[in-house]
C-alpha cells in the first residue's frame, strides 16, 4: 500500500556565505538515494555575499535543480535594514526574535522592488521560481499587498503555505531548531522529538534546516537521522512546489497570473541599493 505522506527537506539561508556549512550535510543526504531539497536562496546575503560573484555557487545550484531540487527566493539581504524599532513590539520581533526580518518592516513598494529584483535574478540564470519565503518568516502587510501582484504560486510561514495571490492557507507543519547555544539544542531536541511523533501521521512534514544547525554535531545528526526515520517510516522526499501540486493547490501559471494582475517587470531591474550600512546583523533562523 502506497503511503501518501510526504517530508519536504528545506535548507534556509542558502548563500556562498553558507555553502561551507552545509556542503557535508547535503554530500550525506545525497548518499542516502534521490531525495529532494528546497533551498532557500538568498541572491545577496548581508549585502556581502552576492551570487553574481560567485559562479562556482551558482554553478553548484544549477546541478541542484538538474536532479530535481527547487530553488526558492529567500529575501534579497536577508537583513533588517530598516530604522530602529519604536515600540516594545517591534523591539521584540526584529531584536530578540530576529535580527533578520528584512521584509517584516517594508512597505508595498519597498517589498516589490526587492521582490522584482530576486525575480529578475532567477530569470538572468534561467532558474524556475514559484515561491518566496520571508526571512524569519516575517511579512508586512505591504509585503502580502506586493505578493498579490508578482508571478510566483506560493510563500508560506512557519505552519502554512499560502497559496498566490489570494493567501489561501494550507496547513503544513515543521520541525525547526534554535541551535546558537548548547541550552537551546537541548531544548530544540525535546521539542523536535516532541513534534515527531505528534505529527506523525501529517500529509507533509517541513524539515526546516538553518546554517549554524550544521556547526554543532549534535544538531546535525539530529537532522541526519531525524530523515533518516522519516524515509523509513514511508514518507517521500518532495519539494516544497512537489508537494503543493499535488494537493491541486498551485495554480494559474505565473506568466498567467503575470498577464491578470498587470505585472510587468522590468527588462533591467537594478538590484536594491546597498546603500544603507551593513551593521552587524547577528545570525538567527528564518
Amino acid at each position: 500500500m502506497s503511503d501518501d505522506r510526504s517530508v519536504l527537506l528545506v535548507l534556509h539561508d542558502v548563500s556562498p556565505a553558507s555553502w561551507a556549512d552545509y556542503r557535508d550535510f547535503v554530500h550525506e543526504v545525497d548518499a542516502l538515494g534521490s531525495i529532494a531539497i528546497t533551498w532557500l536562496v538568498v541572491p545577496n546575503f548581508h549585502k556581502r555575499h552576492a551570487l553574481e560573484q560567485d559562479p562556482g555557487f551558482c554553478q553548484m545550484l544549477e546541478q541542484r535543480l538538474n536532479r530535481g531540487d527547487e530553488l526558492v527566493l529567500h529575501g534579497y539581504f536577508h537583513c533588517d535594514d530598516q530604522p530602529s524599532p519604536r515600540t516594545p513590539r517591534d523591539y521584540f520581533m526584529r531584536r530578540v526574535y530576529t535580527w533578520e526580518g528584512e521584509f517584516y518592516k517594508l512597505t508595498a513598494a519597498q517589498a516589490r522592488t526587492r521582490l522584482e529584483a530576486g525575480i529578475e535574478l532567477f530569470q538572468r540564470f534561467g532558474w524556475p521560481l514559484h515561491g518566496f519565503v520571508a526571512p524569519a518568516w516575517l511579512m508586512s502587510q505591504g509585503c502580502r499587498e506586493a505578493l498579490r501582484h508578482l508571478p510566483l504560486d506560493y510563500t508560506s510561514d512557519a505552519r502554512h503555505f499560502y497559496r498566490l495571490a489570494d493567501f489561501q492557507a494550507l496547513p503544513a507543519p515543521g520541525i525547526v531548531w534554535s541551535a546558537g547555544t548548547a541550552w537551546r539544542r537541548s531544548l530544540s531536541k525535546v521539542i523536535g522529538d516532541f513534534r515527531e511523533m505528534r505529527l506523525k501521521q501529517a500529509a507533509t512534514l517541513r524539515l526546516g534546516l538553518h546554517p549554524v544547525d550544521m556547526r554543532h554535531d549534535f544538531s546535525r545528526r539530529y537532522w541526519l537521522q531525524l530523515l533518516q526515520r522519516l524515509l523509513e517510516d514511508g514518507r517521500q522526499p518532495m519539494t516544497k512546489f512537489g508537494w503543493l501540486q499535488t494537493q491541486g493547490f498551485c495554480l494559474p501559471d505565473a506568466s498567467s497570473l503575470a498577464s491578470a494582475t498587470g505585472c510587468k517587470l522590468s527588462q533591467s531591474s537594478a538590484a536594491p541599493s546597498n546603500s544603507v550600512p551593513f551593521s552587524g546583523v547577528k545570525a538567527s533562523g528564518s
